[in-house]
């Protein structure tokens, strides 16, 4: 079994970072979640959308627009959503919690 790399890129001008471990976040992570084994993209999304705080976004690439996906988020908190790219061989989407 050969290990995956996952990649992780972040959206441009960094916003304040406060834990004190030297990185800096970005205000909008995209998280392309095609090379995450099916098995735990949901689990990998749920994790990265839980630390984006009420009015943050996170932004996903998937390899299909992801309904079942969207509709557990928002069972989770209140959200809005938005398709940046709507296929036909990845569907980028921005996800953003909302204070509700």
């Amino acid at each position: 079994m050969t290990a995956q790399h996952i990649d992780i890129t972040n959206a441009p001008a960094p916003a304040a970072h406060t834990c004190g471990c030297g990185g800096h976040d970005e205000p909008e992570p995209v998280l392309d979640v095609r090379p995450i084994p099916h098995a735990i993209r949901h689990a990998t999304v749920f994790g990265a959308f839980d630390a984006i705080a009420p009015g943050g976004s996170l932004v996903i690439i998937a390899p299909h627009l992801p309904r079942p996906l969207l509709a557990q988020l928002a069972e989770r908190a209140p959200i809005e959503t938005e398709v940046l790219v709507d296929g036909p061989d990845a569907w980028t989407v921005r996800i953003t919690r909302t204070a509700g």
